[in-house]
């Protein structure tokens, strides 16, 4: 199969992308496998499930569409965490800004997910995440400060 992460297809940064972490009971973070395809972000990397926002679309209302796209998951309460910007000024995009949320899912709920988009999809430990090989490295950073998020807390 060929690999598609340095070698093929025009690649197009998405202009206010969202992600979701979506954290089981254990705690367990769900990923999911980017597809091996030419002109994304990432192919064959396991990343944060979400995407681009369309043009007047609320970063909320992305994240619901594209949940129930990709796993068929509705109506869930979203909690704004965090936001990267990235400054793509170096091929003529500007700056991007890709905003994280998270949603708690019970392991019940986790495991009647059904995936719609991706290769695979798996909850893993946030280590086992951080010591993958092929991890898109915004989402590892995002998994990272969660599950970091309580020794980052201001103390009195």
């Amino acid at each position: 199969m060929t690999d598609f992460f340095l070698n093929e297809g025009h690649l197009r940064p998405s202009h206010a992308a969202v992600a979701l972490i979506i954290v089981g009971e254990q705690p367990h973070y769900l990923m999911q496998l980017r597809d091996q395809k030419p002109g994304i972000f990432y192919p064959g990397h396991w990343g944060l499930f979400g995407g681009a926002i369309d043009p007047g679309e609320a970063p909320e209302i992305t994240l619901q569409r594209e949940l129930a796209e990709e796993l068929r998951l509705r109506h869930v309460d979203l909690t704004y965490f965090t936001e990267f910007e990235f400054d793509f000024e170096f091929c003529g995009y500007g700056r991007l800004i890709r905003r994280c949320y998270e949603v708690r899912l019970a392991e019940d709920e986790l495991e009647q997910l059904v995936l719609g988009e991706g290769s695979d999809m798996r909850a893993f430990t946030a280590s086992e995440i951080l010591n993958a090989p092929r991890v898109a490295p915004y989402d590892a950073l995002a998994v990272w400060l969660h599950a970091s998020r309580e020794r980052t807390l201001t103390r009195s």
